[in-house]
């Protein structure tokens, strides 16, 4: 499981019109929709698995690719977890119990806060492009209809768990869904992104969504309630003591 985190902490680049992009600035404008300088977002987690629903409200703060802050303000009964990364470390904090648990290697691959987001997909930042070799399937036609589709495969040294990677861009090189196969050419899950927005000068999905791509009706999806960038964040904020505020 990799790369989508800051995954919670959206932050899309400005999309630019003018000459044809080359394959390489649409995987990073790929990459770069949920990475930016600085942000806080309050947003709401809906999850669905076959065996129960839960629904949650939580306001994160990131700062680069490095540092990210995620609290939980609803339910009652969850409100002041907390989840800090700082790095390639990531700590959990749980308020009724005042305890701050730093997650093993172990745990990595274990669900985040029973969403269909791992441990592992909080703290994994990596380039497309350097992770895998690609080429472009379709490209959207002179009339501007259709996509951009590009297929990635991982280089035989990189530490990419995919068989294979389907990135579909839009032609103003805001992504609408990456699909993650198996080595035997089995669809895993999706990452969809939905409700373009304007926010600022950005073009930014305010809704993603992860589907496993055994389970189809399960899913867990990610809505933008609130978004500001290039927020100055506190030195403190990211920080062991952070979590119990």
């Amino acid at each position: 499981m990799r790369r989508f985190l800051p995954l919670l902490l959206l932050v899309a680049t400005t999309a630019l019109a003018g000459d044809k992009p080359t394959i390489e600035e649409l995987l990073d404008a790929t990459d770069d929709v949920n990475r930016g300088a600085s942000s806080t977002a309050v947003m709401s987690m809906q999850v669905k698995t076959d065996r129960y629903e839960r629904s949650m409200k939580m306001k994160a703060k990131s700062q680069g690719e490095e540092n990210s802050l995620i609290v939980i303000l609803e339910p009652a009964k969850d409100a002041g977890i907390a989840t800090l990364k700082v790095g390639d470390n990531l700590w959990n904090y749980m308020p009724k119990v005042d305890r701050t648990m730093k997650i093993p290697a172990g745990m990595m691959s274990g669900s985040w806060m029973g969403s269909h987001l791992s441990n592992d997909d909080l703290v994994r930042n990596s380039r497309l492009r350097d992770d895998f070799t690609y080429q472009m399937v379709s490209e959207p036609a002179d009339d501007g209809t259709g996509e951009w589709v590009i297929e990635l495969v991982p280089k035989p040294d990189a530490a990419v768990v995919w068989g294979k990677v389907v990135v579909t861009i839009r032609p103003d090189k805001v992504p609408t869904k990456i699909e993650y196969f198996d080595e035997k050419g089995n669809l895993v899950r999706t990452l969809g992104f939905d409700r373009i927005e304007q926010v600022g000068e950005r073009q930014v999905p305010m809704e993603m969504s992860v589907i496993p791509g055994d389970k189809p009706d399960e899913f867990t999806r990610i809505t933008y309630d609130e978004l500001t960038f290039d927020v100055e964040h506190d030195a403190s904020t990211f920080s062991l003591q952070a979590l119990k505020k």
